[in-house]
């Protein structure tokens, strides 16, 4: 079995539309590359009952969880204090991350600022040698910040943790409409459950209509899922297959 993941996009910019989230996409594409299977993803605003309430929860139900946004020294950014709250700890002031601050600030650390120090008790450094913004781990829970490139950059320093068997796929190029090969793909997904399949129809291009993804961490099992997909397609509808 693969571990599984959620994603919390923090923001109220983001559900404004105010702010385009990739950070997401970036995770989800991430992720699949390990191996570590996503299983939801949910924009919230910055309300920190809220976030606690959906931090917990998904902590209860997958095996990684990661937040974004929320982490800084204004008004909205209650991510920290939130997350504290769903586990019912106290953020409290990390002493690295203070003295760092105090480094660059010095007589002009104010509160504000200093908030920057701040992570839910037991909590948890990561990519700690990047001099603001680390992660913050509490218990399953990665806490990032919400620009995209310190996200990408503090992910990657870290991402061997999570990696797991990877998923092998198949891109299969269809020229039938998915009206046709409907019933085939329902007959392959009760021969071969365990598989993961998609049929995504495509309007743009002359050359095929749908192209269809088989996916599972069993190469053995993937071969065999495939190899009776194209023993009921007509071999003519099939444009041509690629390895994921």
């Amino acid at each position: 079995m693969s571990k599984t993941a959620g994603i919390i996009i923090i923001g109220n910019e983001v559900l404004s539309g105010k702010t385009q989230d990739i950070n997401s996409t970036f995770l989800c594409r991430e992720l699949r590359e390990l191996g570590v299977e996503v299983q939801r993803v949910t924009v919230i605003p910055d309300d920190l009952e809220l976030i606690g309430r959906t931090a917990a929860r998904f902590a209860e139900r997958w095996d990684l969880v990661f937040t974004t946004g929320g982490v800084g020294p204004t008004h909205d950014d209650v991510t920290i204090e939130g997350i504290a709250h769903g586990f019912g700890v106290k953020a409290v002031i990390e002493p690295s991350l203070e003295g760092r601050l105090r480094a660059r600030y010095g007589a002009d650390l104010n509160p504000a600022r200093l908030r920057m120090a701040m992570v839910p008790e037991g909590a948890e450094l990561l990519a700690a040698g990047a001099m603001f913004a680390p992660v913050i781990r509490m218990r399953n829970v990665y806490i990032f910040a919400g620009v995209p490139r310190i996200l990408q950059d503090r992910f990657h320093t870290i991402k061997e943790a999570f990696r797991e068997e990877p998923f092998h796929l198949r891109n299969i190029y269809i020229k039938d409409g998915e009206g046709v090969i409907a019933g085939t793909l329902n007959d392959l997904l009760e021969r071969f459950p365990d598989i993961l399949l998609g049929s995504y129809p495509v309007l743009d291009n002359p050359d095929y209509k749908v192209k269809v993804t088989v996916e599972s961490k069993s190469g053995d099992y993937l071969d065999e899922a495939v190899a009776d997909l194209l023993e009921k397609l007509p071999a003519a509808a099939i444009l041509r297959i690629e390895e994921g």
